[in-house]
């Protein structure tokens, strides 16, 4: 439970940066909210669809290998992970001699397609949060120091350098909350990016090798067994 003095403490230094630094100030806390939400919502998805959890490819294609098709499907079904739901397409279409197989890829790749743009939503919010963030801090920056001058100047001779350096620090506590919500923003970026793209490359590997599974169980004969096959017909024809 949080400490009633501590959430006083939070609230009244909110309740200054806000009177210091104003509607920019207001502004860029709203942003650092939004930003937070995002971050949380990506972390509940990615957990809930377990696109870390990639251990189940590598058994589903051994077994595939071994032409278990229907124990591979009843693994995928059992699993939450997009990459087996591509891949369950692709097994039932490679399955179904009456469907083109370019009809199967195309299938497959709008799934896939579906997934990703699942994972990849509201990522853009931050990063517009992270490129916006600092230019609304330095736009309250640039403002603060017009105030700043503006009363120095109705100062006339009257100038008392307190008057100017108040100003000033207070017009930078702008930019820096500015930064304060940019840089998590942009870590938060690249991280979940980073994630996502992992994940696809896995998904497009595994998807690869269901289509191509057939050329790993009987692969073509390499120089040495044509060479051979080569003399073997040659010594017959000779013979006869």
């Amino acid at each position: 439970m949080a400490d009633p003095a501590a959430m006083t403490a939070l609230s009244d230094r909110l309740g200054v940066l806000l009177d210091l630094g104003g509607p920019v100030v207001a502004v860029l806390l709203l942003m650092s909210v939004v930003g937070i939400a995002i971050g949380l919502l990506k972390l509940w998805q990615f957990q809930r669809l377990r696109i870390t959890r990639l251990g189940f490819v590598n058994g589903c294609l051994d077994e595939l290998r071994q032409g278990r098709d229907d124990a591979v499907l009843a693994r995928l079904a059992d699993e939450r992970n997009p990459a087996a739901r591509v891949m369950e397409t692709a097994i039932r279409g490679r399955r179904d001699p009456d469907v083109p197989m370019d009809l199967v890829r195309e299938e497959v790749t709008r799934v896939a397609t579906g997934y990703l743009d699942a994972l990849r939503s509201y990522l853009r919010g931050l990063e517009v949060i992270g490129s916006l963030a600092p230019l609304i801090g330095l736009l309250g920056t640039v403002l603060g120091m017009i105030d700043a001058f503006r009363q120095l100047e109705g100062a006339g001779s009257q100038v008392d350098p307190a008057l100017l350096s108040g100003g000033i620090w207070e017009a930078l506590l702008t930019t820096a909350v500015g930064l304060a919500v940019a840089i998590p923003a942009v870590i938060l970026l690249n991280w979940f990016e980073g994630r996502v793209d992992r994940f696809r490359h896995r998904m497009e590997d595994a998807v690869t090798q269901v289509f191509t599974q057939g050329l790993r169980a009987g692969h073509a004969p390499d120089a040495q067994d044509q060479s051979v096959a080569s003399l073997q017909s040659k010594r017959a024809a000779d013979a006869h």
